[in-house]
């Protein structure tokens, strides 16, 4: 591809709607160009010098993670992994979709792909879990290193995370091995999805399952293979080490039940204070 365009194929690349956020990308890329100077290179690079949207995404999380890999192959590797997965390109539009949705802050399509080291914390994750599943263990773990040093979000390449996950301002965030989190799941900043010392279930897993649509507080631990109910919310600070059961609000250190979790859907509400059920 020309000027260093990433080319990302699927079968059914015809089949597709229009894509509506593509355009919109590039016109904030070409108004952040005029607007900041500065910029211009990474704007032109980074979105206006690629082919697709998928590709945009692609060429800024490996330009920010090459590190002893050029940032040109780590994209290449990128995209094949991409060819080779259609969930990836799903996940990660409603990961996109998720930010845009969630959080205030996120004014333009541009911000999270060029700026938000959460969101490029969850993709780099993303490839690293492929290729964890392919079994190429030593790229995934250089990937989960490299996201952990520039991002400081650090996921390991076999946790499994579902599609539509947002993780906010992202600092110090850290999920285990035998981790697993669900769709449309939302964590802030600190929070520790841990084992507890040497603590496994009868499947063998140390770390915790979180259910579809949980909001966790930032700053909270949940530790061990203890299960966190579906649209369930984790307080800010609150340390987990039993179950929690779905549609309720849990807080303190240690946690305890509070009442229902005071919405529908806690990850889209965002909300952290629980006043709401009588703290």
């Amino acid at each position: 591809m020309p000027n260093g365009q990433i080319a990302i194929r699927s079968e059914d690349e015809a089949k597709r709607p229009t894509d509506i956020l593509w355009p919109r990308l590039r016109r904030e890329a070409e108004e952040m160009r005029e607007a900041e100077p500065a910029l211009a290179r990474l704007a032109s690079s980074a979105v206006l010098g690629q082919a697709s949207i998928e590709a945009a995404m692609i060429h800024r999380l490996a330009s920010r993670l090459g590190g002893d890999l050029s940032p040109g192959l780590l994209a290449q590797l990128f995209a094949q992994a991409m060819e080779r997965d259609g969930a990836l390109r799903r996940a990660w539009r409603l990961d996109l979709a998720a930010v845009l949705d969630r959080d205030p802050a996120a004014a333009a399509v541009a911000e999270p792909i060029l700026h938000f080291k959460g969101f490029q914390g969850l993709q780099a994750h993303r490839f690293a879990h492929r290729f964890w599943r392919e079994g190429r263990r030593d790229l995934a773990l250089f990937l989960a290193d490299r996201a952990s040093e520039v991002l400081q979000v650090d996921i390991h390449p076999a946790a499994r995370l579902g599609a539509g996950v947002f993780i906010d301002h992202a600092t110090g965030v850290v999920i285990g091995e035998t981790a697993e989190v669900g769709d449309n799941v939302s964590i802030l900043q600190g929070v520790l999805l841990g084992a507890n010392g040497a603590l496994r279930d009868a499947n063998g897993r140390r770390h915790p399952r979180i259910g579809r649509g949980v909001m966790i507080g930032a700053g909270a631990k949940i530790l061990g293979p203890v299960e966190v109910g579906r649209c369930s919310r984790i307080g800010a600070g609150s340390v987990v080490t039993g179950p929690v059961a779905a549609n309720t609000t849990v807080a303190g250190s240690p946690a305890r039940f509070l009442g229902h979790s005071g919405c529908a859907e806690p990850a889209r509400a965002m909300d952290q204070m629980v006043f709401d059920v009588g703290l």
